[in-house]
């Protein structure tokens, strides 16, 4: 080869390569192993990542759910596994079918009429209601609800810097933690009105009194919804009024991880076709009830307060006597768990406010050391000061 490329050694290959970047020594690599030696390698250096065997308490956005088993055994069949976007419908039917079937299921759960086959995922989601309840109303101010997630609004601000929308914003009520709403703030001019339900602190906002606020100004109800776990306790978005229903797919079947779309909406169709209407239902139900017990236990520790009075789903706002991200540090490090999400991350204003999920997967057991955890350190705390 070399020679009919008219060089003298595979060297001259790499002629344009600067001389003091090119590799004169062999990689430090490690000997060849046996597959059986890789394997217990892997293990090994598994095992040194104790955070991802902590019982966990973060949310926000992401939520830890069970799976059943079939979930990833059918994804893994061969008739899914090329099909991202079924350019030749003739040859895809099975795909179809699947997103067919996903889209029925995602009307029953959100009450709306119709359902698109999807966006990437729940913020661009809610960037794109946006954008359609601006054409659809032909209106270019959109109030967005400062309990969205923050992190929604971010990549919403991002989809609409350029398409003539302005975004104004709805405050939160320091009691309740729903969306303050502002009828004076609703003129001919707003096309619709963005909130969460559960919203990012939790609570579960007022959806009917929101839509028809907003239907009376002529304006559109969006509705975002990252845990879709909710779907199986409360009443649905449409049912309430809302106009456009955007949601994070990720709780029903899909772990905490990043794979291509159309595998997210087939895990989540055999999800929901597994589980069907009893299973959804328990799984909120649990996830509900152990929130209110986590709720209830955290509220009776010295120094921690639930600032909030909205009802709530699985998550829920704890105000620490303390700087929460240090405290969060605290009980991972001392005690192995994963308590929540600092709330300073996304509101530098709220140091002391925490963010703590709680889901199926979670045992009373690990509440209960969450509990004790959140004792000792407030404990340790008053004997360092006296």
């Amino acid at each position: 080869m070399l020679h009919a490329l008219g060089l003298n050694s595979a060297e001259e290959l790499f002629d344009s390569i600067p001389a003091d970047a090119l590799l004169r020594e062999p990689l430090k690599t490690p000997a060849a192993l046996s597959e059986i030696e890789l394997l217990e390698r892997f293990e090994s250096l598994a095992s040194r990542n104790a955070a991802a065997r902590r019982p966990s308490f973060l949310g926000a956005g992401a939520y830890s759910h069970y799976a059943p088993t079939i979930v990833d055994s059918l994804i893994q069949r061969s008739e899914f596994f090329t099909a991202y976007t079924p350019y030749q419908p003739e040859i895809s039917q099975g795909t179809l079918q699947a997103i067919f079937e996903f889209q029925t299921l995602v009307c029953q759960l959100t009450g709306m009429d119709v359902a698109n086959a999807s966006m990437y995922d729940g913020s661009t989601a809610m960037a794109e209601a946006v954008l359609m309840a601006e054409r659809v109303t032909r209106r270019s101010r959109v109030l967005v609800s400062d309990a969205v997630h923050p992190e929604y609004m971010q990549v919403t601000e991002t989809y609409v810097a350029h398409a003539g929308i302005e975004l104004g914003r709805l405050g939160v009520d320091a009691e309740t933690g729903r969306t303050a709403f502002d009828d004076s703030a609703l003129d001919k001019t707003v096309g619709a009105v963005v909130v969460q339900s559960p919203n990012f602190f939790g609570c579960v906002e007022d959806l009917k009194s929101l839509a028809d606020r907003a239907h009376a100004a002529g304006a559109l109800l969006v509705v975002v919804v990252t845990e879709s776990a909710s779907f199986g306790l409360l009443r649905p978005p449409g049912a309430c009024g809302a106009d456009i229903v955007a949601a994070e797919g990720q709780s029903l079947g899909v772990p905490l991880s990043f794979t291509n779309e159309g595998l997210i909406a087939l895990a989540a169709t055999i999800y929901m076709t597994t589980m069907g209407r009893k299973g959804l239902q328990e799984v909120a139900a649990q996830c509900a009830q152990k929130a209110a017990y986590a709720r209830r236990r955290i509220a009776a520790v010295e120094g921690f307060s639930l600032p909030y009075s909205a009802p709530v789903f699985n998550e829920f706002v704890v105000r620490a006597p303390l700087e929460a991200a240090g405290l969060l540090r605290r009980l991972a490090s001392e005690h192995n768990v994963n308590g929540g999400l600092a709330l300073s991350r996304h509101f530098p204003e709220r140091p002391n406010d925490l963010l703590v999920c709680v889901t199926e997967t979670n045992k009373r057991s690990e509440i209960d050391a969450l509990v004790a955890g959140l004792r000792e350190v407030q404990g340790s705390r008053f004997k360092v000061q006296s």
